[in-house]
């Protein structure tokens, strides 16, 4: 019988002392324990270990029972008394083995658990590791680290919930295990809290260390993932009360305020190795992106925050942060980085910001990443979102910046729907510079005619692209006709008629010819699709088609006769305003020559 033989070792065991203990008395209680366990006899190795004449043995020998332990614990329903009887099992290997062989032991099953018991398993073992790493006197520091860093580790294999539905079931465990795992942290919390004030050991700046590298980790998972907005129908959001928690322990340890400013002082640690000094470098990156996102967004911890900082220097200190989570694809993290964009320049008022600020790399960074979210991001609301961002943060520069900005946009876009969207920008600031008492020299004069350069011409010349480009022509033909219409000649405050003869050369010239052959190919085009049709005896034959350059999904002809179509009512459509924009400059010109004589 399995409780006999352990009897039975236990008694050889009793006689010796702890120096004379062999490998062989180790092996024979292990399996003897373990045959207990699985036999279901807990209650009676609970006696065994309870009994003070035992006490030197489970010290030396009570560790090797944490696997099978483990193991028995899950084999049980939750409310099987053998069950009870293997936790008090593991309670009481906590309080009476050898700290340093069961720390080991008990990392080692949380190493080596997986899948759905990941959770399960850190959950068990937190008080009991814990209790362990309590009791350690030495590299008590390295311990804690390497406790939670095996922990964060295993727990980052899981997919994060991130719906309401998901966040409620919470099907692996890990809303759950994540606050268990902050509790199991805060006495050590505590103990740097109580050093510091004390004095600064070396030891203590150890562990401080350590619970700042798990802070870190816990912002990049799993709160850069997590929905972290407050759900109607969930009282207490776990990871909100995660998010919590991590900011009340870096404030405790002192790191709260200086990680906010850490990229203002260039803090990073050494690596020989370029990879792990780029690897580092991008996961501190997206921690403090999520720091500033809690801070400033979901505003956990904004009371510790001073209120000294002008909106235009928080703006720079997040820039940063907000370009780190715009180049992401992911939902959770790009829609963090609009959200933490649109907080900062909320704070600001309107034509405030400096156009020093976009000698600043990032601020010449970020307004082409969210132009790539606006074109490229799969997700509808997040690109309707990105778009009002941007004319949220041309609205705060003043009238230098927002005219430098316009330049940089046309220059490095390459979408015709952004250089569009940006020439109806510059044609409300020429308006609001006309209608406005005061000059503004960037709207008008030389520095306007410099940036109508770069509006009022055909990027290819007569071989543009005339249906691509059509947004971006539409939008420069009605600035055009804008001008022509509000600045008479005589006053010419925009400099528009000075360099007419440079328009008509480089726009509407070369606007002219590209028409006239893009009608006639596309024409041309619509009189073969018909001919082919009629040879075919069928309108149900599938071919493909080449527009701008782009090969279009398979369709039937009269699919495409009516993309053809539509092309010529693009090409009609230009052709009607280029027509009344060259009526309207001959009107004025005539005006003008009739005043003269």
């Amino acid at each position: 019988m399995a409780v006999d033989e352990l009897q039975a070792i236990i008694q050889r065991c009793q006689i010796l002392e702890e120096a004379d203990f062999k490998g062989e008395d180790f092996n024979l209680f292990q399996v003897a324990g373990q045959k207990c366990l699985e036999d279901g006899y807990a209650a009676q190795l609970l006696e065994v270990i309870q009994n003070e004449k035992n006490k030197v043995i489970i010290k030396n020998m009570g560790w090797n029972l944490i696997s099978p332990l483990v193991r028995c614990i899950f084999m049980y329903k939750l409310e099987d008394e053998k069950r009870e009887h293997c936790l008090k099992i593991l309670d009481q290997l906590a309080q009476l083995c050898n700290p340093k062989e069961l720390f080991l032991g008990l990392l080692e099953q949380i190493e080596q658990t997986s899948g759905e018991q990941v959770c399960q398993t850190v959950m068990l073992l937190l008080q009991p590791l814990q209790t362990v790493l309590l009791k350690l006197q030495n590299k008590k520091a390295y311990s804690v680290g390497l406790s939670l860093a095996m922990i964060m580790n295993q727990l980052t294999a899981l997919p994060v919930p991130y719906t309401k539905q998901q966040i409620q079931e919470d099907k692996l465990g890990l809303c759950q295990c994540c606050n268990a795992v902050v509790d199991f942290a805060k006495p050590f919390v505590n103990e740097v809290v109580k050093n510091t004030e004390k004095s600064s050991e070396y030891n203590d700046m150890e562990l401080k260390e350590e619970l700042l590298k798990f802070c870190m980790k816990s912002l990049k998972y799993p709160l850069l993932t997590a929905q972290l907005e407050q759900l109607e129908g969930i009282e207490e959001h776990p990871f909100r009360c995660f998010a919590t928690e991590i900011i009340d322990i870096l404030w405790d340890i002192r790191e709260l305020i200086p990680l906010v400013f850490l990229h203002r002082k260039g803090k990073s640690p050494h690596w020989e190795n370029q990879e792990f000094a780029d690897v580092e470098r991008k996961n501190s990156g997206d921690s403090l992106a999520c720091l500033s996102y809690l801070m400033f967004v979901q505003h956990f911890g904004i009371d510790y925050f001073p209120v000294v900082f002008s909106p235009s220097y928080l703006l720079q200190c997040n820039m940063t942060h907000i370009e780190v989570l715009l180049k992401r694809t992911e939902e959770s993290m790009l829609s963090k980085g609009l959200d933490l964009f649109e907080s900062c320049l909320l704070r600001m008022e309107d034509n405030s910001l400096l156009h020093q600020y976009l000698e600043f790399r990032d601020f010449i960074e970020v307004p082409q990443d969210l132009v790539k979210v606006m074109t490229l991001c799969p997700i509808e609301h997040l690109r309707k979102k990105s778009l009002n961002i941007l004319q949220l943060f041309i609205g705060k520069f003043d009238a230098e910046g927002k005219y430098t900005l316009f330049r940089c946009l046309l220059k490095t876009s390459n979408h015709a729907g952004v250089e569009g969207y940006i020439i109806k920008n510059i044609k409300d600031q020429i308006h609001l510079s006309l209608t406005k008492a005061r000059d503004n020299i960037w709207f008008t004069g030389h520095h306007l005619i410099s940036l109508l350069d770069l509006v009022l011409l055909l990027p290819e010349g007569a071989e543009t692209d005339l249906l691509q480009n059509s947004d971006r022509i539409m939008a420069s033909l009605n600035l055009l006709r804008y001008l022509v219409i509000k600045d008479c000649e005589s006053d010419n405050q925009t400099g528009v008629w000075t360099t007419l003869a440079k328009i008509e050369q480089n726009f509407l010239k070369p606007l002219h010819v590209g028409l006239n052959m893009s009608k006639a190919h596309y024409e041309a085009e619509i009189k073969n699709k018909k001919e082919n049709r009629r040879e075919a005896h069928s309108s149900n034959t599938v071919c493909s088609l080449t527009v701008s350059g782009e090969k279009m999904p398979a369709m039937t002809t009269d699919m495409q006769l009516q993309v053809l179509h539509s092309a010529l009512f693009t090409f009609d459509l230009i052709e009607s305003v280029l027509a009344r924009v060259e009526e309207l400059i001959e009107v004025k010109i005539k005006a003008v020559m009739d005043e003269n004589s």
